[in-house]
């Protein structure tokens, strides 16, 4: 086992590193560099996006030929975690959610021609993305075998109906995954789905609402949608009919993985608030960080952020060997979006009061932490996850064995 990383990742995250700092954490700073959201301006994310194309770390998930960085994912979760040490990083450097996981799957399963139209805009940052899979009860969620909504064929077209919701982007997202129900009586093979390109131009479906949240919002939100008559060519199906949930599993045990990545460099950025200020804050003739309690609060956010590192390294590794690592990005996922919480909560705890306030990102960091615990499959349901993986392998569970 060999931790150490490759030369040429770790000199790309210390230019990251770089980056943020210097460019990206400063806007923080200044409330008229956000939107009504409460995240970075779209106009000057662009800006931003131009300045790290030409720094060289922009679209680090994406091929070199398609204007990326070409990074495996162990490149990938050095090159995150730096992005997010600041709240607007990944979007500036087009490696935030829900683009991100929206690019890796058209990357590894889109026809060339669908490739050029469909994902190459959002690599080049002209549009946004969307993945509609999301239903209300009894639609399907975590488990997206229970999707309602439904494509029917009609000669070379499909059409579209049903609704989804939570959303994510959807609001100023141009270009659309769509996962629908193709067949209504399923058999234990579960190629009732089938996933759809589609454009926001096109009739027949609309944004129901935008669903207020705790926030802060991604760009787009989360929202509702209605479809009704949507009509996709053929053309814009997305890999075989009957491969929508193998799509859906593509796209979302990454996008979990990349989630995690993010969240330490979130993490760490609240250590870092916490360490600078209870470094010079002093009460009743001692300063805070010299004092035994702040002290095992800190030790243990720093032993919780490692561990994290290390599961989402693992996991990495696993995806870059073929492997599906279902197990590990369960387990990295649970114990790296806690990490996020209790990070958060502690940081303004130290902070007293600054830290409740918008002087620092603290605040925004918690509610953001909160949803942590939810998207792209509850703790829950990766818990249960884990248990049945025990419950089929026994000790093996923890076997060395790659």
């Amino acid at each position: 086992m060999d931790f150490t990383l490759d030369p040429a990742f770790d000199d790309l995250r210390l230019m990251v590193r770089r980056f943020v700092a210097d460019h990206i954490v400063p806007l923080e700073d200044d409330r008229a560099n956000y939107n009504e959201f409460e995240n970075i301006r779209l106009d000057l994310r662009d800006r931003m996006r131009g300045k790290a194309r030409d720094a060289g770390i922009y679209a680090p998930q994406m091929p070199r030929q398609r204007g990326g960085l070409g990074l495996p994912m162990v490149g990938q979760a050095a090159f995150y975690e730096e992005a997010n040490r600041s709240i607007f990083g990944p979007s500036c450097l087009n490696c935030a959610a829900p683009d991100d996981g929206n690019m890796r799957l058209l990357s590894m399963v889109a026809r060339d021609d669908q490739k050029d139209r469909w994902l190459q805009p959002i690599i080049d940052g002209q549009v946004n993305s969307s993945f509609v899979m999301t239903e209300p009860h009894p639609g399907g969620g975590s488990d997206p075998g229970m999707i309602q909504t439904s494509a029917e064929r009609s000669g070379d077209k499909w059409i579209v109906h049903g609704r989804k919701w939570f959303i994510s982007g959807a609001a100023v997202a141009k270009h659309f995954i769509l996962v629908a129900r193709t067949d209504p009586n399923p058999d234990e093979t579960r190629r009732h789905l089938t996933a759809f390109l589609f454009h926001a131009d096109q009739p027949g479906w609309r944004i129901v609402r935008r669903i207020d949240n705790m926030g802060p919002d991604e760009h787009g939100g989360v929202c509702e949608l209605e479809f009704n008559g949507l009509e996709i060519p053929d053309e814009n199906r997305l890999m075989e009919v009957g491969d929508g949930l193998k799509a859906t599993q593509i796209r979302l045990g990454p996008a979990r993985l990349t989630h995690c990545m993010r969240w330490l460099g979130l993490s760490k950025r609240c250590m870092e608030i916490a360490a600078e200020y209870t470094s010079r804050r002093e009460g009743f003739g001692i300063r805070l960080a010299d004092r035994e309690s702040v002290q095992l609060k800190m030790g243990e956010l720093a032993h919780a952020i490692q561990i994290g590192r290390l599961l989402v390294m693992h996991a990495a590794w696993k995806l870059d060997q073929g492997d599906f690592a279902r197990k590990e990005v369960s387990m990295a996922k649970v114990h790296v979006a806690d990490t996020l919480h209790k990070a958060s909560d502690v940081a303004i705890q130290l902070n007293g009061a600054r830290g409740y306030s918008k002087d620092t990102v603290l605040e925004w960091i918690y509610r953001y932490a909160r949803c942590a615990r939810i998207v792209d499959g509850a703790s829950e349901v990766h818990n249960m996850v884990l248990a049945r993986f025990y419950g089929k392998e026994g000790q093996d569970f923890w076997n060395w064995g790659g």
